[in-house]
């Protein structure tokens, strides 16, 4: 087996603090491989991976004995410890390799790709499984506030993202492969929506079976064997009740209702999510009962429209979005619970995003109902874009405030927030960790 052939003498991980990556080094681990890595900074993971005897450096200086260095798209080729594993003749396998060679470890592979959604759809996955008691094996690419970004019971199954930045979901191939939507994103790898387009169906097409969004133009012209939404598809959701935004609805099945189902997750857009899981189960041959279970058991993920705490008696609200339709579908639902004003703050994540989805970013932040607060761009892996900066979006942006530090945004958020406001912090980047300061402070 692949594993077996490269590991030897074990994985070393560059980056391994973050989510994808500490989750397929505890996979490792808990196969019993020797696994360690290195990361700049302390995190969640780090921390994690270090109560489950996975030793972690800080810093990129330490010397890497392993055969095999595992690296993501975000790792510079001149990092030190890529150019040592490269004189050493050492096997280099890239985060999307690896996903893929322990895929293929698996008989049965769910994978869950799209601009929008994989995270909580993966992880409903996740917990249809678990409450059904068939061993499976996920890989999350966020932290499900039951089961963290890895959970294992088992060789059968292995569900898991896939992820379409530098078209590393080709490297999955799939008995169901899952596409949640096809909205143009990652403008610094695809040049426009037909090319990204190509990437999804040559993601299909390694796949035995797809289950596609219906309500998605170009989604609903893949072959497939299921489809969902809410307007169209064989799986749809029916009789739709909001209770505080958490959605109650029923599912039918080619125009056969099946089961009633209650949410335990704010948003309507987590209803795509719940369609497409449960699209999936049925094709793995879940029956609707069993699904509904999985489904009510589902209690969300960390960063997605999660509460962190109270600033002033005014709730605090983190969501990972940093996408112009993520953004809106999060003000809309802050809308709907927040009795007073809901006051935005946002952190773009990259310069290509935020300079080449500028106009959408401008009308979207633009609808919030008091003045937008920026904060200062998360570079990520990017270099400075003047064009593509929060300075540039806060220019555009009517009565937008620009702030660059937590104390600014402390000062700003405590001057104008009211007790029956509503603090929404949006951003994939540190935001979610900015805020958690100021509330700890």
């Amino acid at each position: 087996m692949f594993l077996e052939g490269i590991g030897q003498r074990g994985f070393y991980f560059i980056g391994i603090g973050g989510v994808s990556m500490s989750a397929l080094a505890r996979l490792l681990h808990g196969r019993g491989y020797s696994v360690r890595g290195s990361d700049m900074r302390e995190g969640n993971f780090t921390e994690l991976l270090r109560r489950e005897g996975i030793p972690v450096r800080i810093g990129e200086e330490e010397e890497i004995t392993e055969d095999a260095v595992v690296y993501t798209g975000a790792i510079s080729p001149d990092h030190p410890q890529i150019l040592q594993a490269k004189r050493e003749n050492k096997r280099l396998i890239s985060r999307p390799e690896l996903l893929g060679k322990i895929a293929d470890e698996f008989p049965h592979v769910v994978s869950v790709a799209g601009c929008h959604g994989k995270t909580t759809t993966s992880s409903m996955l996740a917990h249809i499984f678990l409450e059904s008691g068939r061993p499976f094996t996920c890989h999350i690419g966020g932290e499900d506030l039951k089961l963290g970004n890895f959970y294992s019971s088992g060789g059968e199954y292995f569900l898991t993202e896939a992820c379409e930045f530098q078209r590393s979901f080709l490297s999955i191939k799939s008995e169901i492969a899952i596409i949640l939507n096809t909205d143009l994103d990652h403008t610094d790898c695809y040049r426009d929506e037909d090319e990204l387009f190509e990437a999804y169906t040559a993601f299909s097409k390694l796949a035995e079976k797809c289950v596609v969004n219906a309500d998605d133009r170009r989604a609903r012209t893949l072959p497939h064997e299921l489809s969902f939404g809410l307007f169209g598809g064989d799986i749809r959701a029916e009789k739709l009740r909001s209770f505080s935004e958490r959605y109650a609805f029923t599912v039918s099945e080619r125009g056969i209702p099946l089961v009633r189902i209650k949410l335990n997750c704010v948003g309507k857009v987590t209803v795509y999510d719940a369609l497409a899981a449960f699209s999936a189960a049925r094709l793995l041959g879940f029956s609707a009962e069993e699904i509904k279970r999985g489904l009510e058991k589902y209690s969300g993920v960390g960063r997605r429209f999660e509460r962190v705490g109270n600033l002033k008696g005014a709730p605090v609200i983190c969501d990972y979005a940093h996408h112009p339709r993520e953004i809106a579908a999060a003000i809309e639902t802050a809308k709907k619970i927040c009795p007073g004003t809901v006051r935005l703050v946002f952190q773009p994540h990259t310069y290509t995003r935020t300079r080449d989805f500028l106009g959408e970013f401008v009308k979207v932040l633009s609808s919030a109902e008091a003045p937008a607060i920026i904060y200062k761009t998360y570079a990520a892996r990017e270099e400075f874009d003047p064009a593509g900066s929060a300075c540039a979006l806060v220019s555009r942006i009517p009565d937008a405030v620009y702030v660059q530090s937590p104390d600014q945004l402390k000062e700003r958020l405590l001057q104008i927030v009211q007790k029956d406001d509503l603090i929404l912090c949006l951003g994939a980047g540190d935001i979610f960790f900015i805020a958690r300061s100021i509330l700890d402070q």
